[in-house]
């Protein structure tokens, strides 16, 4: 956008610069070739005064002499034309009136007309400039004064001018630069700050705030908004955290007080129906023990206030496997571990990838039917173009839907055929903002022929 701005500027400092310098310039070419004209106009006509005797009489030795001490002064040279152009008189012998531009302004003198160049004289021109004055006296025209003026010395004058103009105005075109880059320099970094700050708020640093003391006066108000605003919306997030995890722990310590009564009464119970009943009443207790514990560890992930590590994913997965294997041969289901032929390494928030293969392994399991497969497999990213670290948790349960995928990582969100089966509806929430948080990425994909494949994927160290 600076560029941008920049750019703006000095197109229209060009526009001025050209609307300024082109007229002056034309003026100046102008004005050195009238007073060009006006000398030589000047000085024919007093030759033109000499001639006109001097042709009627045909003694020409005096006109001679004055037009050779004019051209040795000058270097101009002059020549006087009878009336059929024929020279009669010259300041110089090499004089080639075979010249279109000399036969044309002699032709026009002859007519009795005063006959100037109707050129200009610009800097690049190159041939001389030719003036002619018709002679005689009382309307008869008995020849005509031609002069050739070389205009090397006029060029000059006028390609010095252009020169100074250019220099000038290159000299204005870098001031211009200079200013309209500070001028966009101050104009757009309250912009930039803005910018920064919307990125780092939504990346989750809710302490982001912008200077509000710089730049223009409407975007220095825009940043006071913006701050307010931040802080607004780091107030209201934390007040909400805040709440989570206060009504969690006060809700911890009367759950397992009830659930410690519980467990007393079931001590004397005889009855198979009070039995069933007590235990039911157990399992619930466990149920929305549950629901807080995750509740909890969401309103610390949710903090963003997490240290970053490199881990060895392989390993981390090796690990998770090995502790999930006795919950899977309990339930017939098969844990396979695929180990890398390296070691990968990540950059992740510290327990992220721990608690995210707990929670993915602990659904697949806990979905997929008795004979079923699951598989963990880690593997490095740059196998599919991605860089970083994969891991891939595939099972071959019965899998969800491609609505059902994009609403899997809503907190409490169950799908619709396992709302009977113990879980909370907030471990995929969890591994989201863990994943997130490491600046990873959570990929819910089908598997075929069945299942579901959820890949997690971390940046390299």
């Amino acid at each position: 956008m600076r560029i941008r701005l920049v750019t703006t500027y000095l197109l229209l400092l060009l526009l001025v610069l050209a609307a300024l310098e082109v007229p002056l310039a034309l003026a100046i070419a102008g004005r050195d070739t009238q007073q060009l004209v006006a000398d030589r106009l000047a000085d024919a006509t007093r030759f033109a005064a000499l001639a006109e005797p001097a042709l009627r009489a045909r003694e020409t030795t005096e006109l001679e002499a004055e037009l050779t001490r004019y051209d040795e002064v000058y270097g101009v040279t002059a020549v006087v034309v009878n009336q059929d152009a024929f020279r009669v008189v010259a300041s110089r012998q090499e004089v080639d009136l075979t010249d279109r531009a000399v036969q044309r302004q002699a032709r026009r003198a002859l007519e009795g007309r005063e006959a100037s160049d109707d050129g200009t004289v610009w800097p690049w021109r190159l041939e001389p400039f030719v003036v002619a004055i018709p002679v005689g006296r009382g309307g008869e025209v008995v020849g005509a004064v031609v002069t050739i003026s070389p205009t090397g010395r006029r060029v000059a004058g006028v390609r010095a001018a252009w020169s100074i103009l250019a220099g000038g105005g290159l000299v204005v075109l870098f001031a211009g630069i200079v200013a309209a880059w500070s001028l966009a320099r101050w104009t757009l970094r309250p912009v930039a700050e803005l910018d920064a700050a919307a990125h780092e708020l939504a990346a989750g640093d809710y302490a982001a705030r912008v200077p509000a003391a710089d730049g223009p006066p409407e975007l220095r108000r825009l940043g006071a908004a913006f701050n307010e605003m931040a802080a607004t919306v780091a107030d209201s997030l934390e007040r909400q955290r805040a709440f989570v995890s206060h009504a969690s722990h006060q809700l911890r310590n009367p759950l397992t007080a009830l659930r410690l009564r519980v467990e007393d009464l079931g001590v004397d119970l005889t009855d198979p129906q009070a039995v069933e009943g007590h235990r039911l009443a157990l399992e619930e207790a466990e149920r929305f023990g549950d629901v807080l514990d995750s509740l909890l560890a969401l309103a610390r992930a949710e903090r963003g206030r997490y240290e970053l590590a490199d881990i060895d994913a392989g390993e981390v997965a090796w690990t998770r496997v090995v502790a999930w294997q006795p919950v899977a041969a309990k339930k017939d289901i098969t844990l396979r571990y695929v180990r890398p032929p390296r070691p990968l390494r990540a950059r992740a928030v510290t327990t992220a990838l721990d608690q995210a293969l707990d929670a993915l392994i602990d659904n697949a399991v806990k979905f997929s039917t008795c004979g079923s497969t699951v598989t963990v497999r880690p593997v490095a990213a740059d196998d599919d173009g991605a860089g970083g670290v994969a891991v891939h948790v595939v099972d071959t349960g019965p899998g969800l839907t491609e609505q059902q995928r994009e609403l899997a990582t809503e907190r409490f969100w169950r799908a619709p055929g396992t709302q009977n089966v113990d879980g909370s509806g907030l471990g995929l929430p969890i591994v989201a903002v863990l994943v997130e948080a490491s600046s990873g990425r959570l990929d819910l994909l089908p598997n075929d022929p069945s299942g579901l494949h959820a890949r997690l994927w971390f940046p390299a160290p």
